[in-house]
């Protein structure tokens, strides 16, 4: 199931019923669990851990030493940064009540989602039972506790919408340049592409060009 344009470095550990796409790379000291999927043009880096089933589509970057544990699903797109950390548990405990440790059965995964196309920075953390929505951008540190729309620019602990992005990851400017605030109603436009954007409440569409689907 592992493709043979896949490059697997020698000191990476692949367990078995591991599903490798096509020109995907994962490098030293990368971990894979049984059960996990990665797409086709992914990038594992050094010293990443991918935990058992979770599901990566194609073209996903994770950088060196993430943590992306059981129950999280990644689409298309997606670039999850250095030391960023996806947990699968909103209430862990080592122990039970009476004392005993913890087992499979003691406990109920919370499934994260990240949409197409998102970011998450380095540090970041994306706590259980979380969604980041489609060309997101989650910054460097930040400690998701909220579902994160789609073009969401969030940061800080707890994390808190700052802005908007467009789909080429630049800021969402006003018509004076400067970037909007995350509370923004009204027209908005990529500082680079000028992509316009209509953005009310949670919601940012495209308005001149279609994005991705």
């Amino acid at each position: 199931m592992i493709d043979p344009s896949a490059r697997i470095h020698a000191s990476a550990d692949l367990e078995p019923d591991v599903a490798v796409g096509p020109r995907t790379s994962i490098w030293n000291r990368a971990q894979v669990r049984t059960g996990a999927r990665i797409g086709a043009e992914c990038i594992v880096g050094r010293d990443a851990f991918i935990d058992e089933g979770v599901e990566i589509g194609d073209r996903v970057k994770i950088q060196n030493a993430a943590l992306v544990y059981h129950g999280v699903t990644v689409e298309d797109g997606v670039f999850i940064g250095p030391n960023a950390i996806l947990t699968n548990d909103r209430f862990p405990r080592s122990i039970t009540a009476s004392g005993e440790l913890a087992r499979a059965d003691d406990w109920v995964v919370s499934p994260i989602l990240l949409r197409k196309g998102c970011s998450i920075g380095a540090g970041a953390v994306v706590v259980a039972g979380r969604t980041v929505g489609r060309f997101a951008t989650v910054g460097a540190g930040a400690v998701v506790t909220r579902d994160v729309p789609d073009h969401a620019l969030v940061a800080g602990n707890p994390a808190r919408r700052i802005g908007w992005v467009c789909a080429c990851g630049q800021r969402l400017v006003d018509e004076s340049a400067r970037p909007v605030a995350g509370d923004r109603r009204g027209p908005a436009r990529c500082s680079t592409c000028a992509a316009v954007y209509d953005v009310d409440g949670d919601d940012c569409v495209a308005r001149t060009r279609e994005v991705p689907a």
